[in-house]
């Protein structure tokens, strides 16, 4: 099984940091969080990597190379300008290739066991969701679990952690080089009851702002003292 890492954001809430470096570089914990990504990838027996860059992207390629220190092959897809997160994994689809595919986003820090989604089979679903409990910034959730489907409005709602398994057949209605946003054709297999998900109760932080940042590198350096 492949594995999707997003990294083509333009970072804007962690400006000025990302006027210079690109967000999924941000290092936290002495190490860019791209990097914690493909070493979890990496360990949970992933050997194909396709990462979409965008803004400064051409940094994120000469950091990471050809994915041969992380034990990875890398692929990179690259946008013009951000295509967000549908239209990424779109622009990337024959790099990707036909097979439901781990997609994980670059700016998140989370112990998920990555090789769970290797083990996991979607069936007729078209994608599987990672939740996690709702964060004070997010409240509100984006998904639930209710009767096994992760779109029951109804039903405590739960925060997606960027992580999930996807059927490349979610994205078909997106054209390569569309800008297309992933939630809403979440929300539409929802409906159709081709969504799936599960809770995740461990370690999981959304770096998107740098009140968060720092709030990660704290946690990090309690643990490394630990």
């Amino acid at each position: 099984m492949k594995a999707m890492v997003l990294a083509a954001g333009l970072g804007m809430r962690l400006r000025p940091l990302t006027d210079r470096v690109p967000k999924a570089l941000v290092e936290a914990g002495g190490k860019p969080l791209i990097v914690w990504q493909l070493e979890r990838l990496a360990r949970a027996g992933f050997r194909e990597v396709v990462i979409n860059v965008s803004w400064l992207g051409e940094a994120i390629e000469a950091r990471l190379g050809d994915g041969r220190a992380f034990g990875l092959a890398i692929a990179y897809s690259r946008e013009p300008e951000p295509l967000e997160s549908a239209g990424g994994i779109a622009q990337a689809r024959a790099l990707l290739g036909p097979a439901p595919f781990a997609l994980v986003n670059s700016d998140v820090y989370c112990d998920f066991d990555l090789a769970a989604l290797r083990r996991r089979g979607l069936g007729a679903h078209l994608a599987h969701l990672v939740l996690t409990p709702n964060p004070p910034h997010h409240p509100q959730g984006d998904f639930s679990l209710a009767a096994g489907a992760a779109g029951n409005a109804a039903a405590p709602r739960y925060t997606y952690t960027g992580i999930a398994l996807i059927d490349p057949a979610l994205v078909a209605p997106v054209r390569a080089g569309d800008k297309a946003q992933l939630a809403p054709l979440l929300r539409a297999a929802a409906a159709d009851g081709r969504l799936s998900g599960e809770l995740h109760a461990g370690l999981w932080r959304d770096v998107g702002t740098a009140e968060r940042l720092a709030e990660l590198e704290g946690l990090l350096a309690k643990e490394r003292e630990a």
